[in-house]
């Protein structure tokens, strides 16, 4: 009985092998989907909703102070709130505004306020007495501005005052050219852009207010109930990390005070040589720990060690 194959049997044979060996592929779920990065601090209708209610609670009270102040009837009204990169903020504005940066604290970040001119020409005439007669769009004078910057200061006491329950207080720094605007955040920055429309008795313009990714991630994490306090721990857990934290290692450093020396002195030092510091022999070296000072001492000897000779605390 002949036993051999074929090339063609053969070859089936090594292709029905490697099929049988090859795992089944798991079916693909359902539930899985893409994710976009680009779209991560997003914050959704329902959070929008939320901010509204603390803008609104914003325009309100401003449009109380504002016109109690200008002796007229004020009325603020949002008009939008949404995430926008800062690029198309900058686009929309207008050509004659009062740029302002905003000082963000406790972040240290840096928010954009923009106020249409149009109602300030009726803000002055109010001040000086007038009924509120609007007058030209134009560029300010130096008074006008200080008057404006009036109102830029107004405008962040209300801001930290709605939004103090997410933590947040806004501090007035300077005027900004238009042209200063771009480099004052990002440009491909994802901002939170609020706009509000100021309405005199016979003027009205727009505010509009950008704030960087830092806030939306701040206003996120507060309105999913991330910032409220963590329970207290027992004191057994309490004593347990007193003991832990005991047995952590800082760095220390016994040194004078940081002093400027000319680069013309250390040139061509050479071994041997003293380097004079501009600091008078009466200054005492700082103790510090963990780059913090935290006592004044001196360099002492303890045994074969070297030492720190605590003295006082270091003046304030």
């Amino acid at each position: 009985m002949d036993k051999s194959l074929a090339q063609e049997q053969i070859d089936a044979l090594f292709k029905s092998a490697k099929a049988t060996a090859q795992p089944a592929q798991p079916e693909a779920d359902a539930n899985v989907r893409p994710y976009n990065y680009s779209r991560a601090g997003q914050i959704s209708r329902e959070q929008l909703r939320s901010i509204s209610s603390l803008n609104d609670l914003f325009a309100r009270n401003l449009g109380i102070n504002l016109g109690a102040w200008l002796g007229m009837q004020c009325r603020i009204q949002l008009v939008s709130a949404e995430q926008i990169p800062f690029e198309e903020f900058v686009m929309r504005g207008a050509d004659l505004s009062f740029i302002a940066s905003l000082r963000l604290e406790p972040l240290r970040a840096v928010a954009i306020l923009q106020m249409e001119l149009a109602p300030v020409p009726s803000m002055i005439d109010a001040l000086l007495g007038g009924i509120g007669q609007p007058g030209e769009v134009r560029e300010l004078t130096s008074i006008e501005e200080a008057i404006v910057a009036h109102v830029v200061e107004l405008i962040c006491r209300e801001l930290s005052s709605a939004w103090q329950s997410i933590g947040l207080s806004f501090y007035f720094e300077s005027r900004q050219m238009q042209t200063q605007m771009a480099r004052l955040l990002p440009i491909k920055e994802r901002a939170l852009c609020l706009s509000f429309e100021i309405r005199l008795p016979s003027a009205s313009g727009l505010l509009h207010i950008a704030l960087p990714a830092v806030v939306s991630n701040t206003v996120l994490r507060s309105l999913r109930g991330d910032l409220h306090p963590q329970k207290e721990h027992s004191e057994e857990t309490r004593a347990k990390m007193r003991g832990l934290v005991k047995k952590v290692s800082v760095g220390t450093a016994l040194q004078l005070a940081p002093a400027r020396i000319p680069m013309r002195e250390l040139e061509g030092l050479e071994a041997g040589q003293v380097v004079v510091f501009p600091v008078t022999a009466k200054t005492r070296p700082e103790l510090l720990v963990a780059g913090v000072p935290l006592f004044q001492a001196v360099p002492v000897r303890s045994g074969e060690r070297r030492a720190a000779h605590i003295e006082s605390l270091p003046p304030e």
